[in-house]
């Protein structure tokens, strides 16, 4: 059983900056940021985009903006992307739902802008901003959690090591409907493993000259769990 007799309360997660190889996680600020980020995740087209976000459609760039000020104001951290090379904003997240005195954040209001498909970025983003939490806070648990009809954010979750908890039923009441949540976590005993995957995967020489990789994330992954085993 893990000893915690000597566990003390984790500094509250505070907006940061973090920058990697290809991307930089940094602070939203909306007079710097909410142009560049409406552009980024498809101005009006946004709505489907966020479709299983709770809030409400944004008419326009400015109750988008609205709508981060007031999640600000419940304790969302919002961390936009922003390229390296091209300097523009692709896309956001948030920490959210903090617990300081057990060690657990969740990642959630994820959105990433076309331009993050199938590039280094889209995973980048989320490994910076799990080591965060892990190595520079300290904190035991790290959460993902998403409509149970989002397909394509369990499919994600899984692919970047959360692990499946199961399904919170009539969770809460989302857009006049209901909504199922599906769980996901990583916790501190499995972020050496991971971290270590992350960054194998996210070494140049795991892509070709197309930019295509070499090596699944996942395969990655597999093949150090198989190497701790022996």
């Amino acid at each position: 059983m893990e000893d915690l007799k000597n566990w003390k309360p984790r500094p509250a997660v505070q907006p940061v900056t973090l920058k990697g190889r290809y991307v930089t996680v940094e602070p939203y600020k909306r007079a710097e940021h909410l142009g560049g980020l409406w552009d980024a995740l498809g101005q009006e087209g946004i709505n489907q985009l966020l479709q299983y976000f709770a809030a409400p459609d944004f008419a326009d760039e400015a109750a988008f903006g609205d709508w981060l000020d007031a999640v600000a104001k419940t304790g969302w951290i919002t961390e936009i992307f922003r390229d390296n090379t091209s300097g523009k904003i692709l896309g956001m997240a948030n920490y959210m739902r903090t617990d300081t005195a057990n060690g657990v954040t969740e990642v959630g209001g994820v959105a990433h802008g076309p331009a993050m498909a199938r590039s280094p970025i889209s995973t980048e983003v989320h490994y910076l901003m799990a080591k965060h939490v892990f190595e520079d806070l300290g904190y035991r648990r790290y959460e993902w959690k998403c409509h149970n009809g989002n397909a394509k954010s369990k499919v994600t979750a899984e692919r970047l090591g959360f692990t499946f908890e199961g399904v919170f039923r009539k969770h809460s009441v989302s857009r006049g409907g209901n909504r199922d949540t599906a769980w996901f976590s990583i916790i501190d005993d499995e972020w050496p493993l991971l971290n270590a995957a992350f960054e194998a995967w996210l070494d140049p020489a795991n892509f070709d000259a197309d930019g295509m990789q070499k090596k699944t994330l996942v395969a990655i992954r597999s093949g150090i769990a198989k190497e701790i085993e022996q």
